[in-house]
């Protein structure tokens, strides 16, 4: 075909109804020649840059996409890398797992969903959770193992005592043990009741002290006294209380009545209720709050209450010495009803003013919604300091009810997710009635 660029004709087959004319335009009259040097040094129009060869692919960042990649041997995954050793040990603990082409439990292909190479056999699955132990920290094996169960239907396998002394234990796993501690056997449930033992106790140890410490802190700040120690002056309230002396010729202010912390009395002056949800999506909440519950029953200072609720309501306060036995007194899964709940709480309020309730639920209320608010309300009314929280784990923003968090915000609770290591300092500031600290991720 002939192209036409601007006013000129390039070269080529002339097309249809075009005139000869056309294919040999004539020059312009006053065209000007080009001098033969100039175009000696002009480029070429369609001069073609040299190739440039490409530079030779990294052979770890080709090892590790090959790992991430997954795919069958050779250069399948076009990585061009052959795994080999610990790489190819490794290789296959994740395709037993996550392996488009591995077969589920009952045989069948996965297709283009995940499936798993595993199936029901508890010999294969003891050999993996070994792999997995053996290739990856602790904490991917305990992302693969919580896949394993979710994906793969392996927590009927968990009722075997040799399967859980293999498993990497965690919150997680935990909160599955529970669920399904009522159909264990006896021999199985022993070694349950160790492999909850073990968590509860590292979580004791990384949370408790600095949890007495914030708490204890608070409570010894709720009283006053007018001749305090050094250490124990509250310098805002001093100056507060001192603003009539200020000197303006020395620019400071004459303190002739200091305001300090008392040490707290030995009698019980707070009461704290935990409320805590247990249906199936709470599993890590509820181990969590059961921690926190022995550990503030542990505060003389303090008079603590664990109630956990479905659509029924378990007063687990006489437990509390022991958060094992807290967590094997729940049931895990069923309905949600809040407003019940509550209710049972707010009987057994007799302090208001010096009661925190702490509730630990996602919202998802199957209750009376108009009256669990009005016994918000009423709560707050009589001087109760209240608490919504909307997961108490490591997790981030949990799914919630939006209109009911909504709701509770309006009657100044705001409803927000809390991690564990942030709990101390919500509840010190609860206990000293001041601000809560809620994050950006406020809810309502």
């Amino acid at each position: 075909m002939t192209e036409r660029t601007g006013d000129h004709m390039t070269e080529g087959t002339t097309a249809a109804g075009t005139t000869e004319l056309d294919a040999h335009p004539t020059p312009t009259p006053h065209a000007t020649p080009t001098p033969a040097s100039t175009l000696a040094e002009a480029p070429a129009p369609h001069a073609t840059p040299a190739p440039t060869e490409a530079p030779a692919p990294d052979p770890e960042r080709m090892r590790r996409w090959r790992l991430v990649l997954g795919g069958g041997g050779g250069d399948g995954d076009g990585t061009g890398q052959v795994l080999r050793g610990r790489d190819a040990g490794m290789d296959g603990a994740l395709t037993a797992l996550y392996g488009r082409d591995a077969k589920d439990g009952d045989g069948t292909r996965a297709g283009r969903q995940r499936g798993a190479g595993l199936g029901a056999s508890a010999p294969s699955v003891a050999r993996w959770l070994g792999d997995i132990r053996t290739y990856f920290p602790a904490s991917v094996v305990q992302v693969m193992q919580r896949d394993a169960i979710d994906r793969l239907d392996l927590a009927a396998l968990l009722l075997e005592p040799e399967m859980l002394e293999a498993v990497e234990a965690d919150v997680h796993l935990v909160g599955t043990l529970l669920s399904l501690h009522k159909a264990m056997p006896e021999t199985t449930r022993r070694t349950a009741r160790a492999v909850v033992r073990k968590v509860v106790e590292e979580l004791e140890r990384r949370l408790a002290p600095g949890t007495r410490a914030d708490l204890t802190g608070a409570l010894d700040r709720g009283a006053r006294t007018g001749r305090p120690r050094h250490h124990a002056i509250d310098w805002n309230r001093t100056i507060a209380a001192n603003l009539r002396h200020y000197l303006p010729e020395h620019r400071t202010v004459v303190p002739e009545r200091l305001v300090g912390y008392a040490r707290a009395a030995r009698s019980v002056r707070k009461e704290v209720v935990l409320c805590v949800d247990q249906s199936g999506s709470m599993a890590a909440s509820v181990v969590y709050a059961s921690v926190f519950g022995a550990v503030l029953a542990s505060l003389r200072a303090l008079d603590t209450r664990l109630v956990v609720f479905d659509t029924e309501v378990v007063d687990l306060t006489e437990h509390l010495d022991d958060p094992v036995d807290v967590l094997f007194g729940t049931r895990l899964g069923g309905g949600t009803d809040i407003n019940r709940a509550l209710a049972y709480c707010q009987s057994r309020i007799t302090r208001p003013a010096e009661t925190v309730v702490v509730l630990v639920s996602d919202l998802y209320e199957g209750g009376i919604r108009d009256e669990m608010l009005r016994r918000v309300a009423a709560m707050k009314a009589s001087g109760v300091g209240f608490v919504a929280l909307l997961a108490l784990s490591d997790e981030g923003t949990p799914a919630y009810d939006r209109e009911h968090a909504a709701a509770l915000s309006a009657l100044g609770v705001p409803a927000f997710a809390c991690t564990p290591d942030r709990f101390p300092e919500v509840m010190a500031a609860a206990l000293e009635k001041r601000p809560l600290p809620i994050p950006d991720t406020r809810a309502g």
